[in-house]
């Protein structure tokens, strides 16, 4: 994908896919969001997530514990949560929140699809084109 598909995304668009490059809780969507854009109703800021997901651009799923070699315990995106959940899930208030505990398990993060991150990152032919 080019530069101009990028900027073709609304800022809420390109919100959802800086949270989903970050690997940070769906609240975090909200630090990427300017004060009007902010206080747009769930339901609205919900619908264009869904828009993403239906073009295959981004994935929601639940932090699940995970312990590596090393023993140390960490997160990773758990399963996709279906789409035809995503309604019920996104229309919770906590799902927008950081989670009162600190523990991310089992709260919602997005997830960029292979199709996702062609669209968030310049192609190396077109770094090309725009260095000096």
């Amino acid at each position: 994908m080019s530069h101009r598909d990028w900027e073709r995304l609304t800022n809420v668009e390109r919100a959802f896919f800086t949270n989903a490059f970050e690997s940070d809780l769906l609240a975090g969507v909200f630090g990427d969001l300017d004060p009007a854009e902010r206080d747009m109703p769930l339901g609205e800021l919900a619908q264009i997530l869904l828009s993403l997901i239906d073009r295959g651009f981004i994935e929601v799923r639940r932090y699940a514990r995970w312990i590596p070699d090393d023993g140390r315990e960490g997160l990773t995106p758990g399963e996709v949560i279906h789409r035809r959940d995503l309604s019920q899930v996104l229309a919770d208030p906590e799902t927008w929140e950081y989670p009162d505990d600190c523990s991310w398990v089992g709260a919602i993060t997005l997830v960029e699809t292979d199709a996702g991150r062609s669209l968030s990152r310049i192609s190396p032919d077109e770094m090309a084109h725009d260095e000096p």
